[in-house]
């Protein structure tokens, strides 16, 4: 299952602040869409701690950012218009700023995207983020 995530509001960091972000839940990866005032990697990590997604860097299990309530772990899986909060934490030595996620769109399929990180095996360094248009 590949998940599109919107992340916004995060007024404190910046009042246009956003993320789209490309879960792979069977891979535990995650790809950058799309953002705008969030300081975040192309690609990484996914972990899944209490029921909450821990959005992680590609090379530390530091989190950039939780995803409070998305639990990937769970057989029903989440669902399309689903919300919670996110608490953006890559900003060190800053208090974590509270925004929110919003599920935009559960992919069930097993096909391969055409670009991006997820489209070439286990080498996402290499690859560049998939577009969206």
């Amino acid at each position: 299952m590949r998940l599109t995530i919107h992340l916004d509001t995060f007024d404190r960091v910046n009042p246009m602040a956003f993320a789209i972000l490309w879960l792979d839940n069977e891979r535990r990866q995650w790809s950058r869409e799309g953002h705008m005032g969030l300081d975040l990697p192309e690609w990484g990590a996914l972990q899944v701690d209490c029921g909450n997604t821990l959005v992680c860097g590609p090379h530390d299990s530091t989190p950039c950012c939780v995803l409070e309530g998305l639990d990937l772990n769970t057989s029903s899986g989440p669902f399309e218009g689903e919300t919670g909060r996110a608490q953006w934490c890559a900003d060190s030595g800053r208090s974590l700023t509270t925004g929110h996620w919003h599920v935009q769109c559960v992919d069930n399929e097993n096909t391969e995207p055409e670009d991006g990180i997820f489209a070439a095996g286990d080498n996402p360094q290499a690859l560049s983020t998939r577009q969206t248009g």
